[in-house]
């Protein structure tokens, strides 16, 4: 099996996956981090050398295509919001996956909000002030708008709303039969 998670930014996908990857056997891969590893530099300095997203997705869904190339049986791709897009969903098809997108909603993702450096560092946690949080509701309300579109194409969609790690990726497990 060929498990592809997707879903708006800090919606859990690298944690999900991670865990529901250990807990059934299957090796996990994060797209972004791979996507560092193999052009050896920072997401934020390669989306400034590709100049646009497209261009970026491009790069990204070529390191994609050799995950799925590597003749590995068994593994959780956690993707980025964009995963269902088409420059991804193409590469995807190869492979007859099992796609889930994890739901939420634009205020429960807001408290869970991490922030990184340029270097892809992670920043100690820090209070949002009202304004900021204004703003990262309507950032995360526009991305569920607008990648939702691309996410109706998922075989299956997880709620995450007020649950814990352990309980969704139970219910992924009985969803998939795992």
């Amino acid at each position: 099996m060929r498990l592809f998670l997707s879903g708006v930014s800090c919606v859990g996908k690298t944690t999900i996956g991670k865990q529901l990857a250990q807990e059934i056997g299957f090796k996990f891969f994060d797209l972004d981090y791979e996507v560092e590893i193999y052009y050896a530099k920072p997401i934020e300095f390669l989306k400034k050398e590709f100049f646009t997203m497209d261009a970026f997705r491009q790069k990204a869904a070529l390191v994609l295509e050799k995950i799925i190339d590597s003749n590995q049986d068994n593994y959780i791709v956690a993707l980025p919001p964009s995963g269902f897009m088409e420059v991804y969903w193409k590469k995807l098809q190869k492979v007859n996956p099992v796609t889930i997108v994890l739901a939420d909603r634009a205020k429960n993702i807001v408290q869970r909000l991490e922030f990184f450096d340029q270097y892809s560092k992670p920043l100690a946690k820090m209070e949002l002030r009202e304004s900021e949080m204004t703003h990262y509701l309507r950032e995360i309300s526009l991305d569920l708008k607008y990648f939702g579109r691309f996410y109706s194409k998922a075989n299956y969609r997880i709620k995450v709303a007020g649950r814990g790690v352990d309980e969704v990726v139970r219910d992924i497990r009985m969803t998939l039969k795992l």
